[in-house]
């Protein structure tokens, strides 16, 4: 017994060794290859590959002679594994390569020429065949490949997308361009994918050559194909793309018609964009047409409340409206709801017109009382109420009662909690908690919401969690007090009470880390009040003096687009966006930035 038991335990170590040689040879050749000793290496993945017929080592042992450029064994290696009766396209094409960096070409060209002639209607061969063309960069080939197989393959398999890639190598975007057009042709789900593959190889400039030839063949495709909506819906997306929102409209409008009404979401997908965009224009004009339909169109009442609401928008976000602006606007707010009744489906209006009497028109009573009734309507939308709660907290919190909006805030929360809704409810319970000077418990919801699905009430979050621990470092709390209170009295537009409270921090306490905060609270202030001198003097300053600290990217960033957009200087726009990129290339401006000064310095993008 026990002779046989010393028996068992010999063979099982013996096998157990025969199945850890391929393991330990592995790791050896690639030791040797790593460190340059290709002979080495060479003679081991040789034996790796007759043993376990992997390619892997075939490649290993292939690679290890081609970096020792002993081109005569590589050919008798390559050889060993051909056989005249059976040959294989993916060996003849590693042969040719080695006749071409032996320098023969003609014999190179046959073999390359073999491969293709050898190719089978198989998907995974051509491939391979394919992918091995690939590595030693021949292109051409490649593409000869696929074109091949394309045929083999009779239509099971047609390789758009790896001809597309080929061609996007070689440089021949014309080429690539058809390739992924003739696949949306027939299967228009891959429209989303390409759009996001077209984005990284176009960059940032959809003006120059490779998106003029996109523009050409989109419209090509429209004009050969009028029933495929695909081109159109692509064409729509190239213009978004070029900020060209006009075109992209009229587009819209002309699918809209074609389609007799079916694609008229894509017009409201326009008018969407413009207004995230601050293309207001547009946006008016995207929902006037659908608005103009009339009532058996299923986004009248959709279009009809977002007309109105971007008509607020383009007023209220320009800074330098007037009281007859709003007047007007308000008129628009009232003629819209005494057609459409108030009511449930007309909830979203009647918010819109109760944000501009409480925070512009100066009546937050008859916003009270709008909001209130709207929260009576029968059969609305859980949604739109949860809205209007939280519009009806904000203007609590603008006439400073403060225990009402935290329940409304926190109904909201709760009924919403996994939702954007109830993110957004939870940083208004945060922000009233900071304003109250409760700055411990705001700072644990907003640890909460840095996590948040939706970016900007997680940026939102990020930016208030810096302000309140980067300044309650000690037990002198009275600095951030005073600035939570100047910023809710800005918040209830009680703006030169909020500039005199900011100013009384620089004097009781000069020097203080609040310094910069100040500065960039008294930029929005004179932002706000269209005192675009006065809101440059600000950032100035805390480019001049705080530079280095956590609202320097922020202060040059918004000093660019102050100066672009509002006090008509592209030249300095373009010096700040260029300050961004050298000063504070980890920023989150950054890409943007970059994107800015190379059309303001009149780049051309090949």
């Amino acid at each position: 017994m026990k002779i046989k038991g010393f028996l068992i335990a010999v063979l099982t170590i013996a096998f157990q060794t025969v199945l850890a040689q391929p393991d330990t040879d592995e790791m050896l050749a690639k030791q040797f290859f790593d460190n340059r000793e290709f002979d080495k290496s060479s003679i081991l993945y040789e034996k790796l590959f007759n043993r376990t017929h992997d390619l892997d080592y075939f490649n290993g042992c292939l690679q290890s002679l081609i970096e020792l450029k002993d081109y005569k064994a590589a050919e008798k290696f390559i050889k060993k594994q051909t056989s005249k009766n059976d040959p294989n396209p993916v060996y003849e094409v590693h042969l040719g390569a080695i006749y071409k960096l032996s320098g023969n070409e003609a014999k190179s060209q046959k073999e390359y020429d073999e491969a293709l002639s050898h190719l089978i209607p198989d998907h995974q061969t051509i491939i391979s065949v394919a992918q091995t063309f690939s590595k030693y960069n021949e292109l051409d080939y490649v593409i000869k490949t696929y074109s091949k197989g394309r045929k083999l393959m009779r239509g099971m398999y047609p390789f758009s997308m790896e001809l597309a890639d080929a061609f996007r190598a070689k440089g021949d975007y014309a080429e690539m361009y058809k390739e992924y057009l003739g696949l949306l042709n027939t299967n228009s789900i891959y429209l989303g994918q390409i759009q996001y593959m077209l984005q990284g190889f176009i960059g940032d400039d959809f003006s120059g050559p490779k998106a003029d030839e996109l523009r050409i063949q989109l419209l090509k495709n429209i004009q050969q194909y009028p029933d495929n909506s695909v081109f159109s819906e692509f064409l729509i997306w190239f213009f978004i793309q070029q900020k060209d929102f006009e075109s992209a409209f009229i587009q819209a409008k002309a699918l809209d018609k074609r389609s007799k009404g079916t694609s008229m979401s894509k017009v409201i997908n326009v008018a969407q964009i413009c207004v995230s965009n601050m293309e207001y224009d547009i946006a008016i004009k995207c929902y006037e047409y659908e608005a103009q339909k009339g009532q058996r169109n299923p986004y009248y009442m959709y279009a009809r409340t977002e007309l109105v609401n971007t008509i607020q928008k383009k007023i209220t976000n320009t800074s330098n409206y007037t009281l007859k602006d709003l007047s007007d606007l308000e008129t628009i707010y009232k003629s819209a709801l005494t057609e459409m009744g108030y009511n449930a489906q007309s909830i979203g209006l009647i918010r819109g017109l109760a944000h501009l009497k409480g925070f512009y028109l100066n009546q937050p009573q008859e916003a009270l009382e709008l909001l209130q009734k709207a929260l009576e309507y029968p059969n609305s939308v859980p949604s739109k109420i949860a809205e209007c709660k939280l519009e009806l907290g904000d203007i609590y919190v603008f006439l400073n009662e403060m225990w009402e909006p935290a329940l409304l805030y926190g109904q909201v929360e709760k009924a919403f909690k996994h939702d954007a809704l109830g993110q957004e409810a939870k940083f208004r319970n945060a922000r009233l908690s900071f304003y109250k000077g409760e700055f411990e418990w705001a700072q644990a919801q907003l640890t909460v919401l840095k996590g948040a699905t939706s970016k900007l009430i997680a940026n939102d979050a990020l930016e208030l969690s810096l302000l309140i621990s980067d300044n309650t470092v000690d037990s002198n709390y009275v600095p951030l007090l005073i600035y939570a209170r100047a910023a809710l009295l800005s918040y209830q537009n009680k703006d030169s009470l909020a500039l005199l409270t900011l100013d009384s921090i620089g004097k009781e306490f000069p020097g203080h880390s609040l310094s910069d905060d100040v500065l960039f609270k008294k930029y929005k202030i004179y932002f706000k009040e269209g005192k675009f001198t006065e809101a440059m003097t600000a950032l100035e300053n805390i480019i001049l003096n705080y530079s280095d600290d956590v609202l320097g990217d922020d202060a040059t960033y918004y000093l660019a687009q102050l100066y672009e957009y509002n006090l008509k200087d592209n030249e300095k726009a373009k010096k700040y966006y260029q300050d961004i990129l050298l000063n504070y290339p980890g920023s989150l401006y950054t890409v943007e930035a970059r994107k800015k000064y190379r059309k303001m310095r009149g780049d051309i993008f090949n």
